[in-house]
């Protein structure tokens, strides 16, 4: 059973040493703590820009980007730093939209960070892989969710393994679309 979890955690949550980027993509997401390891990867020189992607409201009287973006501004962000993409509704959009973002501001992007939950790391690394090409190489920073799901532990509780599966029949989705 212990191997079993070993590999669908070495599957599922993925995590990379960060080393200097053109930009830091945040998926959709009202997850504050998203924008405060971004503001401090920023704050420590890894990137001059962070890109948040997200126009799902989720309960929110506004977009994803916008409710992260006004959490950047307090954690001490620049205007000009903080770019958005308020169109996105799920994980293939926040890429593909983020990618025509950066094509269409002329910024150049062979490095990139992606800070997202530690759940959806997987899919977020594969899908903005298969949307921007080989011609870019990308650091994952996760975060923990706010059920307190990690690497360590998503398996102790009923709602880390839902959340966990859940991710594995998503990336099998999103793969599904990508390749053809």
């Amino acid at each position: 059973m212990k191997k079993m979890y070993a590999d669908i955690t070495d599957f599922v949550f993925v995590e990379s040493t960060v080393e200097k980027a053109d930009i830091l993509f945040i998926p959709g997401s009202d997850h504050p703590p998203l924008m405060e390891k971004a503001a401090a990867l920023y704050h420590g020189g890894f990137t001059p820009y962070i890109l948040i992607s997200g126009g799902y409201k989720a309960g929110l009287n506004q977009t994803e980007c916008d409710y992260l973006k006004q959490i950047g501004d307090a954690l001490q962000i620049p205007i000009g730093c903080m770019l958005t993409e308020p169109y996105a509704q799920h994980t293939y959009e926040n890429a593909h939209f983020s990618r025509d973002y950066v094509h269409k501001e002329n910024i150049s992007v062979k490095k990139a960070i992606i800070v997202c939950k530690a759940t959806h790391s997987r899919r977020v690394l594969l899908t903005y892989q298969a949307v921007f090409g080989p011609g870019v190489e990308f650091y994952v920073v996760p975060c923990v969710d706010r059920f307190g799901i990690t690497k360590n532990n998503w398996y102790e509780t009923e709602i880390g393994i839902e959340r966990t599966f859940r991710e594995i029949k998503k990336i099998g989705m999103y793969g599904k679309q990508i390749i053809r």
